[in-house]
């Protein structure tokens, strides 16, 4: 059975406006492809249908049986008995991460905006995995995580001015597992949901499956002739006519346009969620990565309402920082609500792994020297990016960004799914600007992170040259997928 079943309805969502002047079965399958390819339909999803997709879209059967048939020659669907079509990537050069039989180089992902391991990983577990026999005697299940874990996480706060107990502690299976907890505790089917736009697709995806009606507000990056940040009145509105009953924002780095709230403004977004009675969730998973930014980094709740610091909320981790694969998060709230995130948590995990957690112990000890040099690598890849940029794509739009781990560009023209499937066919993975939208839009931008080192860089720029190059000699067709929304 599918992992994930598409209704006709949902897949027409997904769609938009896919119809163009020429065949209609070739402009679906077009359309499928892209979003297939973009991550927003899953691999191994099973489609809809094709009578029931047929009457959604007002086409004939024989109509979507052409397009699933194009999609299915081509590597993007495959049959299985009894469950009907099913989502998939296809095969080609590189695609296992190595080279194929020809010797052509493997696929560069820059899909995932993660920096390189930290080099000392290696000898802290071996450290962390000495410290394990004294941890042996219980029984490894705690949905709050180790005690001294929380305690260092608490102080880490306090010294940047953030006054914290480990009781306002738990610690999770990375920040996406945080985010989800939180959604699931706090949001009901049909609750207003304040969200930033463009955002991190993994959130609004959790908020989205927890039932919330979402509520974006714009965040706009430091591009010639924009206003870049957040659209304060907007957000203030939604906070006060709205009502929503939690939000989600990044305020320092924000993935993906690397925007940083300034302290007036977090204070006054702050006040207002006071006042409505609204959870604001502060993600802050690259929020000390800083490249030119002028003074400390201060939590965001730290300019909270004193009469409501409950409705503050914080999701940190050492994902983004140490290393992707080390997956310890954490959540800083107030203690009645960490208390209800524990009890809910029981029913879909027991704990956050003990040696991964007396592994982040020892980090935390470390982690100033270890951000001191991820500045140095991340203010490299950034230069290096900005300037390469320059100079192959002048008529892009690249902003300035002073930290964070991404570049939100403006390609000047709504294509950037068919550039994302033209990269494709270089070598090169890059998630279309609509992954990062709420259904759709942002098909002028793309979002390219400077997080890798100068091995990668060039080549990935190269296939982005060959597959812009293509694009511009021989534009697939022009799906108008709401191209106009930005």
């Amino acid at each position: 059975m599918s992992s994930n079943q598409l209704t006709a309805r949902s897949l027409e969502s997904l769609l938009g406006e896919w119809r163009t002047t020429g065949a209609a079965y070739r402009a679906l399958a077009d359309r499928i492809r892209l979003l297939i390819l973009d991550g927003r339909i899953p691999g191994d999803s099973r489609l809809p249908a094709e009578r029931d997709l047929g009457a959604r879209l007002g086409l004939s059967r024989t109509t979507v049986t052409a397009a699933y048939r194009e999609l299915r020659d081509a590597g993007y669907l495959h049959s299985v008995q009894g469950s009907g079509s099913m989502t998939r990537l296809p095969d080609g050069p590189g695609a296992s991460g190595g080279p194929d039989a020809g010797g052509a180089a493997a696929v560069l992902d820059l899909g995932q905006a993660v920096l390189p391991a930290w080099p000392g990983l290696a000898e802290v577990a071996m450290l962390a995995a000495a410290d394990l026999p004294t941890h042996l005697t219980g029984s490894g299940f705690d949905p709050l995580g180790l005690p001294e874990l929380r305690r260092a996480i608490a102080d880490r706060y306090g010294a940047r001015g953030l006054p914290t107990t480990p009781e306002q502690i738990m610690v999770t299976v990375g920040a996406q597992h945080a985010i989800a907890l939180l959604a699931r505790v706090l949001v009901n089917r049909g609750d207003r949901v304040l969200i930033e736009t463009p955002t991190y697709p993994h959130a609004y995806e959790a908020l989205r499956a927890a039932g919330g009606r979402l509520m974006p507000v714009s965040v706009t990056a430091a591009l010639p002739g924009a206003d870049a940040g957040w659209d304060e009145a907007a957000l203030l509105q939604t906070l006060e006519r709205s009502n929503p009953v939690l939000g989600y924002l990044m305020p320092d780095f924000q993935n993906p346009t690397g925007q940083t709230m300034p302290v007036a403004q977090r204070e006054r977004v702050l006040a207002a969620a006071a006042r409505q009675g609204t959870v604001l969730i502060s993600d802050e998973t690259i929020a000390e990565l800083d490249i030119d930014r002028v003074g400390d980094f201060t939590p965001f709740a730290a300019s909270a309402d004193p009469a409501r610091p409950d409705l503050a909320v914080t999701v940190g981790s050492v994902g983004k920082t140490v290393w992707g694969g080390l997956r310890v998060g954490w959540i800083r709230a107030d203690p009645g609500l960490i208390r209800k995130l524990a009890a809910a948590r029981l029913a879909n995990d027991l704990g956050t792994p003990v040696l991964e957690q007396l592994m982040v112990i020892r980090l935390l000890d470390e982690l100033p020297g270890i951000l001191d040099s991820r500045r140095v690598l991340l203010r490299a890849g950034r230069d290096r990016l900005a300037a390469g940029l320059a100079e192959r794509f002048p008529e892009w739009q690249v902003p300035q960004v002073d930290g964070g781990i991404t570049m939100w560009v403006n390609l000047g023209r709504p294509v950037s799914s068919q550039l994302a499937l033209a990269a494709r066919a270089q070598g090169l993975l890059l998630p279309a600007g609509p992954r990062f939208g709420i259904d759709g839009a942002f098909e002028r931008f793309l979002r390219i992170p400077f997080c890798y080192g100068p091995e990668q860089m060039p080549r990935a720029l190269d296939a982005l040259a060959l597959a812009w190059e293509s694009l511009l000699r021989h534009p697939l067709p022009d799906t108008g997928y709401l191209a106009d929304v930005v």
